[in-house]
């Protein structure tokens, strides 16, 4: 998975985006399997155990909102044994199916929110705008207008699909986006160093997560 280490706070609120709509909440009496958690922490998990675990965690992230403060602190223990949030990210990356597509996605996820505050990127993707107004794959998910809170909304609606069990078209938003941000780092005006790494990273982002939803 590229660039992990370049991705700031994953699970952090988004630009507002939460005032915008409400979240799907969590099923009735969904929580971490606390036993797992503390084998996990002891190293004494098995590994069929510690693959459950990770999807259990999985299905949970797109909630982080509003978690009930059980889950918040069933979950802590699990990310501080691990290191961090980046470290969640990668060791959900080390088990098949919906743990690896789910942080793959909170790695673009992260990014999107990375770019919002690069004007240069921003810059990028008014232009983009300018030439295409309905981006294949975005139609309905793009405001009118374009500005520094369109990769931030990006980001939301992904996650809110993950959080509705829309995998399917978390994953098409999710490619569609990386896509049209390759698409308008490649066609900027004198794009700047910010710019073109921002594209070669979404190509990059593109492949991972295309192939994360293959095996899935």
């Amino acid at each position: 998975m590229p660039l992990l280490k370049s991705v700031g706070e994953l699970l952090r609120r988004r630009h507002g985006a939460s005032s915008r709509t409400s979240r799907a909440a969590l099923p009735d009496g969904f929580a971490l399997d606390s036993a797992k958690v503390s084998g996990f922490t002891a190293g004494t998990l098995s590994a069929e155990d510690e693959a459950s675990l990770a999807d259990e965690i999985a299905r949970m992230l797109p909630h982080h909102w509003d978690l009930p403060t059980k889950s918040v602190e069933a979950l802590t223990p699990v990310v501080d044994h691990l290191g961090g949030q980046q470290q969640l990210m990668a060791w959900l990356d080390r088990h098949p199916g919906r743990p690896r597509l789910v942080a793959r996605i909170y790695v673009l996820l992260g990014h999107l929110d990375q770019y919002s505050e690069d004007p240069a990127v921003v810059d990028a993707v008014q232009q983009a705008r300018a030439k295409d107004p309905f981006p294949v794959g975005l139609r309905g998910y793009l405001a009118p207008e374009t500005n520094a809170e369109t990769l931030g909304s990006l980001a939301f609606r992904i996650e809110e699909l993950l959080g509705e069990s829309r995998v399917d078209d978390a994953v098409a938003l999710a490619l569609a986006t990386a896509d049209w941000l390759r698409g308008a780092a490649e066609n900027a005006d004198a794009p700047s160093a910010d710019v073109r790494e921002m594209g070669e990273l979404m190509g990059h982002l593109h492949w991972d997560i295309s192939e994360a939803a293959a095996q899935a």
